[in-house]
Formats: structure tokens, sequence, C-alpha cells
């Protein structure tokens, strides 16, 4: 295989080490390097990703839009094959290769609030250099991703045909994810309302999916940009919410251990908003804090949906991993909302510019 797919790029496998690389959990991603050269190889989830085209589209004309309003900037696209294809097909299987970014890391975790702060402005920048983009002109890749009154609905169906040993199991789950409903009402609220706009959105912002000059730890680019397309600025935002604030993510057993860290937040706010201040409309502004709750929740929602359906879509590694993952996110949802107040405090000291009282400290 790796032979086929880098001689459609002009280059011989045997002249390259190949390693596995990264953390992502959907794509396969492989380091190829040699003789002073370095790429990355990726195969694409056409599971997830069943319009692997749509992806090569949105790239490309969002890379002509870039290249003509920010040339500077460090848009890190696929290599188009040596016949000019965006991808290389090989038994169904979909391949493209990336340019490998010299003297730059990604991490797993946020450790350091600066850490948040560099990646929120560098989620910011993105969606605020394609402000003036024509949305409409993307295409989605994964349809209804961030729809949260479809994955209510879902959850709704989920409840209804599931068995009664599975819903006594999640009694606790199930009560919590129905107390939260006002969650969703409000979404819809604020969409039919119109307080948000449609912009051009990662909705992947975990830490990994930035890079990171490898000796300062400043953002260099966002990477990953397979779901980029049109959404609200509370996807991103909230995923950086849901996957930044707390050390434990949605896997730990032991949610003594979920604890939401205020200066995290406070850098999230910052460092997006260093971007984004003069973008977002004020009605939009109004929704930074419930952005969290937004993708906490949903991200709950679609753990006990799947537990009740009989665990039929994310991966399981023992009966009660669902239950489990779905028992973690309201777990952190019901701590994020017991300091919402905080975070309003948070935000006013911001734009106050009492960084220290905000409690982060940047260079």
């Amino acid at each position: 295989m790796f032979q086929a797919v880098l001689g459609a790029y002009g280059l011989n496998a045997e002249k390259f080490k190949i390693e596995p690389f990264g953390s992502g959990l959907i794509n396969h991603t492989w380091k190829v390097y040699g003789e002073g050269l370095a790429y990355i190889l990726q195969e694409v989830n056409t599971e997830v990703f069943r319009q692997p085209q749509n992806i090569a589209q949105n790239i490309e004309t969002i890379k002509k839009y870039l290249d003509q309003t920010a040339p500077k900037y460090l848009f890190v696209a696929p290599i188009a094959a040596a016949n000019g294809d965006d991808f290389v097909v090989i038994d169904d299987h979909f391949y493209r290769i990336f340019p490998f970014v010299e003297n730059s890391c990604a991490i797993d975790f946020v450790h350091q609030p600066e850490q948040a702060y560099h990646a929120a402005k560098q989620f910011g920048k993105f969606t605020r250099m394609l402000c003036a983009f024509n949305v409409q002109k993307l295409k989605p890749t994964i349809e209804d991703f961030h729809n949260l009154p479809l994955r209510v609905e879902q959850f709704k169906k989920a409840l209804e045909q599931a068995g009664d040993e599975r819903i006594n199991e999640a009694k606790f789950a199930i009560d919590e994810i129905i107390r939260h409903y006002d969650i969703e009402e409000q979404y819809v609220h604020m969409v039919d309302s119109g307080a948000l706009n449609l912009r051009v959105v990662h909705h992947d912002t975990k830490i990994s999916n930035v890079l990171l000059q490898a000796e300062t730890g400043v953002g260099l680019c966002v990477i990953d940009l397979d779901t980029v397309m049109p959404g609200y600025f509370i996807s991103d935002v909230g995923d950086m919410m849901r996957t930044y604030l707390s050390e434990a993510n949605e896997e730990e057993k032991d949610f003594s251990k979920i604890a939401i860290r205020e200066d995290v937040f406070a850098a999230i706010h910052k460092g997006y908003m260093e971007e984004m201040d003069q973008v977002l409309a004020f009605t939009e502004k109004q929704f930074f804090i419930y952005s969290g709750k937004f993708m906490i929740y949903m991200q709950a929602v679609r753990f006990i949906a799947d537990f009740l359906n009989g665990d039929i879509y994310y991966k399981t590694n023992y009966p009660e991993h669902n239950l489990v993952r779905g028992l973690n996110q309201i777990d952190l949802l019901n701590k994020y909302v017991a300091k919402e107040s905080k975070f309003e405090e948070i935000i006013k000291k911001i734009n106050e510019n009492r960084v220290n009282d905000a409690k982060i400290i940047l260079n």
C-alpha cells in the first residue's frame, strides 16, 4: 500500500521511514520521512466522512481564498498527487499527503493555561480570517454534526426503545439529561431568533488540532480541517470548554478528578476574543458561557443514547463504558453550570484588562 500511495506522489517508499503518527481516533496517520524530506500520510475514514471529495473541495476553496487575502498565514493543505488528484484511491481507500511542518509540535492535553490561550487564539484567528468568506460555498462533511435538537430526539427514541435493564442502570443519567432539556430549548431559540451567525468554524477544537512552535509553545495554525464547514462559533468555543477545562477527560471513571480550571477558562476567553471580539455580534457574545453547556450536554446525550441503544456507535472496552462516559460528562456539565457566575466575573475582569485578577499569567 505505501509504495502505491507514495508512488502516486512521485516518492519511492523504500527511501523513507514510515511510522504511525499522532493520537487521532478517526483517520489513520503516518509520518513519512527521509532524505531531508518529511510528510504526513493519512487515510481518510470513509465510515465517518462518507464524501471525502467534500473535504477536498472545502479545503481547496478556503486555500484559494486565504492565498488571496492572507498569503502569509500557515494553512496546511494536502499536496496534490502527481496527476493532480486530491486523493490517491486504492481499493476504495482514500489517501492523501500533507507537508510536515518543521519545528512544530502538537500536544494531547492542556497542562498550562498558556496552552489553552494559544489554541483558542488560533481557532479564533482561523474563523476571523474567514469572516468575509461566503460560507455557503462550503459543503457539510458530516451531516448534522452539532445538531443538538437531533441528538436529543435520538436520545428520546433510544429511551422509548431501550430495555428495562439498561433504563434502570442509566436512571440517574436519564434524569439528568431530562433535567437539562432547557439547554436544547435555548439552542433552538437562539437559532430561530437569528442570535447566532453562520460562520466558517473548525468543529473539532481539541488541543491536538493546533500546531505549536516546538521551542516556544506559541500557536502556529490549526490543523485537521476535515470538519471545517458552516456552523456557529459556540461549536468551537464549546468544544474547547469541554476538552480543556478539566484535566480528566471523558474516559475518567473517578469523577472526583473532574474539576473546572478557572484559569483555563480565562485563557480560552482571552485568546479567542483577542481575535473575534470585533467579529462576533453583541448577541453572540452573550452566549460565550452557554457554549460550554451546549457541547458538554450534547456529548452526554450522545453517550447515554448509545448506551440505551446497546452500544452501536461508540467503541467500548467494557459493558458500562458508554454509561460511564455519559455520567462523566454529566458530572462535568453540573460542575460547569455551578461556575457560571464565576465565569461572568472572569469575563468582566478580562474585559477590564485586569488579567491578573482573572488568574491567568501570559507572556
